[in-house]
């Protein structure tokens, strides 16, 4: 459901609650991290003799970090007697390069520059430890404009347990209920649900491969990062 970008968005009420913050996840809504995900992923085959995969296999595990890349590349799961080894080999493969491809989607400063004339606080609330986040989006220009940007770690429970976007919320001191989480992943949409938040599935991104996004109970779907200024208007 593509939303046509409107010229002078005005918040109005979602479900009788106003918005007054966005969060976003960051590996697929944000930025596009795929190819050095991938890539360190692709390093271990070729360690281990095994020729590349194709990126576009790869891309739809991205959202499930190390456990759905070493899953598809390797087929390795939590289970395997070696899985922790693999894990703390391919993240530190991962950090090496984590910023030689990965860049920010192109609209999406222009959607982040809209929401500060909008006086609209927004934060990143991701699955990513700490150790990657935090020094990925001070690199990537999101971090100092962010109101929050809460890691995997930052909390005891990672998403789909609300606790980070709780988090986030409280470090932007808007409450829970006038918050709206865009994400790409259905954990995005448990969480946000869970949290009380606006949930907004963003079909640009990675998706996975589980259920189809239409089936994640989202209450919104967008197809481009600029078609959020349309639903807020719409809301």
């Amino acid at each position: 459901m593509s939303l046509e970008l409107m010229a002078e968005p005005l918040l109005v009420p979602v479900l009788a609650r106003p918005l007054r913050a966005v969060l976003f996840d960051l590996d697929g809504t944000l930025i596009d991290s795929a190819p050095d995900l991938a890539g360190a992923a692709n390093e271990m085959r070729i360690e281990r003799g095994l020729a590349p995969l194709d990126h576009a296999q790869l891309r739809p595990m991205v959202g499930s970090g190390a456990r759905g890349m070493l899953g598809i590349s390797l087929d390795v799961t939590p289970a395997h007697a070696d899985f922790e080894a693999l894990k703390a080999e391919f993240l530190t493969r991962y950090e090496r390069r984590m910023l030689q491809e990965t860049v920010v989607f192109a609209a999406v400063p222009p959607l982040l520059e809209r929401l500060r004339t909008l006086n609209l606080p927004w934060g990143i609330v991701t699955n990513k430890a700490e150790r990657f986040a935090l020094p990925m989006t001070r690199a990537l220009g999101l971090a100092e404009a962010a109101g929050a940007v809460v890691g995997g770690d930052t909390t005891p429970h990672a998403k789909p347990h609300p606790g980070s976007l709780l988090e986030a919320a409280r470090r932007i001191g808007v409450a829970p209920e006038h918050c709206a989480y865009v994400g790409d992943d259905e954990r995005d949409i448990l969480a946000g649900r869970a949290a009380g938040m606006l949930t907004v599935a963003a079909s640009w991104g990675y998706l996975g491969c589980g259920a189809a996004v239409q089936a994640w109970g989202a209450d919104f779907i967008i197809d481009e990062p600029l078609a959020l200024l349309k639903l807020l208007q719409q809301a």
